[in-house]
C-alpha cells in the first residue's frame, strides 16, 4: 500500500533533529505494523499536490498549528481536495487538524473549544465497534495537543469514540474516511518537548498536569492497527 501524506505543518526546529518531521513519525508508527508500506509526502501547505489523485492508494492529513478557519491561502484548496477525496471515496485518514478539516470541509464545524487546551495523555470511550476495529477495546488513550475541536460532525458521520472533554474524538465518514483528534504518531518524549516549548501558550499549570499524565499508558500500536485495517477495508 502507498500512502500519500498531506503535510500541513513543520515540526519545531528545536525538536525536528531528534524526532523528525510528521511524515517520518507516521511512517515509523505504521511501518512497525506493516514494513511493506510506502509513503509519499505532499507539501500541501506550499501548494504541492499529486498530479493524479490515484497515484497513491490512500491519504493521510497531518496535524497543524493552523486552525481550519484561519485565513491561510492553502486551506481552501485543501478543503476542495478533501471534497474530491470524499466524492471519489478515496481511503483517507485525518489526524488532529486533518480530523477537524475533513469535518469542516464536508459540512460540519470546527472551532476553539470552551474547554480550552488539551495536552498530554487523554482517554476515550468506544461508542461503536466497526468491523475494521481489530482487537477491539472498550477504551483507549493517546497523546493530544489541541484547543480546536469538531463541534458538529459532517453529515453521514459515525461517532466511534468520545470523551467528556472531546465528544467527537474518533469519527468515520462513509466507509472511506477515518479521523481522530488525538496524535497516534506522537511519542511521550516528543509530547513533553512540545509542552515545554509552548508553556507560554498552554500555561504552567496545564503543562504540569500534561507532563504528569505521561506516566499513563498509551495505545499507539492498537490504534495503528485500526488505521491500517480501516484503509485496507476501504480500498
Amino acid at each position: 500500500m502507498k500512502i500519500g501524506v498531506l503535510k500541513t505543518d513543520d515540526v519545531r526546529e528545536q525538536l525536528v533533529g531528534e524526532f523528525g518531521e510528521y511524515p517520518e513519525m507516521f511512517a515509523d508508527l505504521l511501518r512497525r505494523e506493516d514494513p511493506s508500506l510506502e509513503f509519499v509526502t505532499y507539501e500541501v501547505q506550499h501548494g504541492h499536490y499529486p498530479d493524479d489523485i490515484d497515484e497513491v492508494d490512500a491519504y493521510l492529513i497531518t496535524g497543524s498549528k493552523t486552525g481550519v478557519y484561519d485565513d491561510q491561502p492553502w486551506i481552501a484548496p485543501l478543503m476542495e481536495f478533501v471534497r474530491e477525496l470524499h466524492k471519489r471515496e478515496k481511503p483517507t485518514l485525518g489526524i488532529c487538524f486533518g480530523h477537524q478539516l475533513i469535518a469542516h470541509a464536508l459540512g460540519g464545524e470546527t472551532r476553539k473549544s470552551e474547554k480550552g487546551w488539551g495536552v498530554g495523555v487523554h482517554s476515550y470511550e468506544i461508542q461503536e465497534t466497526p468491523a475494521w476495529m481489530v482487537e477491539p477495546q472498550a477504551s483507549f488513550s493517546l497523546l493530544v495537543s489541541h484547543q480546536d475541536q469538531v463541534v458538529a460532525p459532517a453529515p453521514g458521520t459515525k461517532v466511534i469514540a468520545s470523551s467528556d472533554f472531546c465528544p467527537y474524538a474518533l469519527l468515520q465518514v462513509g466507509e472511506h474516511m477515518l479521523t481522530m483528534q488525538a496524535h497516534p504518531e506522537f511519542t511521550k518524549p516528543y509530547s513533553k518537548g512540545l509542552m515545554e516549548l509552548r508553556e507560554e501558550v498552554f500555561g504552567a499549570d496545564m503543562v504540569e498536569k500534561g507532563k504528569a499524565s505521561l506516566t499513563n499508558d498509551i495505545h499507539t500500536s492498537a490504534v495503528a492497527r485500526w488505521m491500517l485495517a480501516f484503509l485496507k477495508s476501504a480500498s
